[in-house]
């Protein structure tokens, strides 16, 4: 019997892909409705590097995982006419003269440049001067610390780099032939200049590395190129490619944001950003000044430890991830992996305020109390002073689905809450991405008409100062002990 027909779309079909730390989702998107037709999703690996530090990734595994993620969305993708690729930020992926990774790419979780990073910013002028110029102070694992890492440490694998790609770059390039990237992604590296909207040549000579060696920048509403036709993906040759973006680039794409809509981004790390008209600058470090997917700025900060690290505290204690249990006095600070928010990357986690009496629950919900601290304690400031505390938080990210995770952020908060429809927003965005080069408009006006921030509300609760005020003691008294390891 043959196959019953697909039904037939309202609008021509685009391909959202997001290539995250740990898997790569596909969407198969409706143009005209926001439409999801198809989705699918493949894990790849993050491994420890030599000596069991770090965290790195084979580009290649990438690479596997959209083939296999595309072709669990069946027949739709052939007839997709657009797509766009967004990646995790700040990979170093480096490729040799055939365009084969060197060695696994290091993470954006991957701290151990961070006397790399330290030495850097002393170097060419101070946190203020590289705030200014750059329009972030980089935190150890921005690609040029990891850069300079693998300089000092594996001068072989830098001898054998003739590129050097971000993630969503090594994917679009593989699937068009052409090195671009975008200037959302871009700004996160550490060698481009958000005071210039260039590659900073100075910065690129300090580190050893030619301006030949990166991919060409290009603007907001330019094409990648096209699918090749020697790709070996389910992909009709000849489809448009848009320029892809960062993670959080694509998210606020997808989520259509107005400036100053504030998110929390519950993921393997947390992330807090708004889109601004302002460049941002901030000399502390804390607000990364990133430059969004169009024309505008995207303030973010974000910490290292969110849901990974809790349902790691979980496990220890043998509890399923929502086993929290109100009540006890224990603060615990969940900074397995160091941390960015405060900016502490030879710290381990921290256990304080254990009685006879705390139970598993208790010591479970300090967990995540002791995450979300962070990410609103970064939100503040990329809020800044005199933003409204009554707007909602759009909450994304796999945790935003946890009941734990969303009581704990209205409970510190003291917000209003919005928990999206749509669980997929950066893949929605790199949608609206391929959308708009399709179709010729704004992705993020796509993803407005497209409903992207559509959810469900929560309602404002009393904000809980004296869990805040704790955490705050603690990380004052144990600062020497945290900054130190």
């Amino acid at each position: 019997m043959p196959a019953a027909p697909l039904p037939v779309p309202e609008g021509p079909l685009v391909i959202g892909v997001d290539s995250s730390t740990q898997s790569t989702t596909v969407l198969v998107v409706d143009a005209a409705n926001g439409a999801v037709v198809a989705r699918g999703s493949a894990p790849h690996t993050v491994r420890p590097g030599a000596g069991g530090q770090g965290k790195e990734s084979d580009p290649r595994e990438w690479w596997q995982a959209l083939l296999h993620a595309l072709d669990r969305c069946g027949p739709w993708v052939r007839r997709a006419a657009a797509v766009s690729i967004a990646g995790q930020q700040h990979g170093l992926v480096t490729l040799d003269f055939a365009g084969h990774p060197v060695r696994p790419a290091v993470l954006w979780n991957d701290v151990r440049s961070a006397p790399q990073r330290d030495r850097l910013v002393e170097e060419l002028g101070g946190p203020r001067a590289w705030a200014e110029r750059v329009g972030s102070v980089p935190a150890p694992a921005f690609t040029v610390t990891s850069w300079e890492w693998l300089r000092e440490h594996e001068p072989e694998a830098v001898r054998a780099t003739a590129a050097v790609r971000l993630p969503h770059d090594y994917l679009t390039e593989r699937l068009t032939g052409q090195a671009v990237t975008d200037r959302g992604d871009a700004s996160g590296t550490g060698w481009w200049a958000s005071a210039t909207e260039a590659y900073d040549e100075e910065i690129l000579r300090h580190v050893g590395l030619a301006p030949e060696a990166l991919p060409r920048v290009l603007r907001h509403g330019e094409a990648a190129g096209t699918v090749r036709g020697d790709h070996g993906l389910p992909l009709s040759a000849g489809a448009l490619v848009a320029i892809g973006t960062g993670d959080n680039m694509a998210a606020a794409l997808g989520l259509g944001l107005a400036p100053g809509q504030p998110v929390l981004s519950l993921g393997t790390s947390g992330t807090v950003f708004a889109v601004s008209q302002v460049r941002p600058a901030d000399a502390t470090g804390v607000v990364a000044g990133f430059a969004d997917a169009r024309d505008a700025w995207l303030p973010l900060a974000w910490t290292l430890n969110c849901t990974l690290a809790v349902d790691r505290i979980a496990a220890l204690l043998g509890l399923d991830r929502e086993a929290v249990e109100p009540g006890g006095s224990a603060v615990l600070l969940p900074y397995l992996d160091g941390e960015r928010t405060p900016q502490l990357p030879f710290a381990a986690g921290l256990l304080q305020g254990l009685r006879h009496s705390t139970t598993g629950g208790q010591l479970l919900q300090a967990a995540y109390e002791g995450a979300v601290f962070s990410l609103l304690t970064a939100l503040a400031r990329v809020c800044g002073p005199g933003a409204p505390v009554d707007a909602p938080l759009l909450l994304i990210g796999g945790g935003a689905r946890g009941t734990a995770w969303r009581e704990t952020v209205r409970r510190l908060s003291g917000r209003p809450v919005r928990v999206p429809y749509q669980h997929d927003p950066v893949a929605l965005g790199a949608a609206a991405q391929a959308a708009g080069l399709l179709l010729g408009e704004d992705p993020a006006a796509v993803a407005r008409r497209w409903g992207g921030a559509s959810g469900t509300d929560f309602a404002p609760v009393a904000r809980d100062e004296e869990v805040s005020a704790r955490i705050a003691a603690v990380l004052t008294a144990a600062d020497p002990l945290l900054r130190h390891g």
